[in-house]
């Protein structure tokens, strides 16, 4: 008989359990409940998980030329001729690319910098991809440089030592606009926000 812990649960189970606790955003109970659903599907379904999280591990890597994920030397992006190559976007991680596709407004290039510059984190900028960034824009064809950092203390700060690192090309650097979306009002928008929409204000 498989041996239990003071829970009650093999140790199988709550060696499961331990490991599903560890995921971003999942406490214990939710590690137990998706322990317990993993025992109640079929095999099949269980070990076709276990696979996927074997070969993104094994195969997924960073593109050679923006450092999104792919599993090739350069991602689908990057390996698309009909993208608009005089246009750079930079994010800060690749789930924000993948945010920004979804839209389907942006047809250009991208730069995943894998973070932001976070001092009291211990994160300077010799641990992203600054450097490569840099390299991209001396040597390509930009027009644009579109900053799509978050909208954070950290995130702004990263924007503006990269912007100052780029001052020295022909190229023009820009920021996502910020402000006020369709449809909202303007008396429970928060101070921040319409900040940035008056900053970010445009043209009629």
């Amino acid at each position: 008989m498989a041996s239990q812990n003071n829970s009650g649960q093999s140790g199988a189970v709550s060696d499961l359990v331990d490991h599903l606790s560890r995921l971003p955003g999942i406490g214990r109970k939710s590690a137990e409940r998706l322990a317990f659903h993993l025992l109640r599907v079929h095999e099949s379904e269980a070990i076709a998980l276990a696979d996927a999280i074997r070969r993104v591990r094994q195969d997924v890597r960073y593109c050679e030329h923006c450092f999104n994920l792919c599993e090739t030397t350069a991602c689908q992006i990057c390996s698309d001729p009909n993208r608009d190559a005089t246009r750079l976007c930079v994010v800060e991680q690749p789930r924000d690319l993948m945010s920004l596709e979804q839209s389907g407004v942006y047809k250009g290039l991208y730069h995943v910098l894998l973070g932001r510059i976070a001092p009291l984190d211990g994160i300077g900028p010799d641990q992203l991809t600054i450097d490569a960034l840099v390299d991209r824009v001396r040597t390509g064809n930009f027009v644009e440089v579109i900053m799509a950092t978050n909208p954070t203390v950290e995130g702004d700060g990263t924007s503006l030592y990269v912007s100052n690192l780029l001052g020295e090309f022909p190229v023009q650097v820009t920021r996502l606009a910020r402000g006020i979306t369709a449809g909202s009002i303007l008396e429970y928008a928060n101070r921040e926000v319409i900040a940035d929409a008056l900053t970010g204000r445009q043209k009629l």
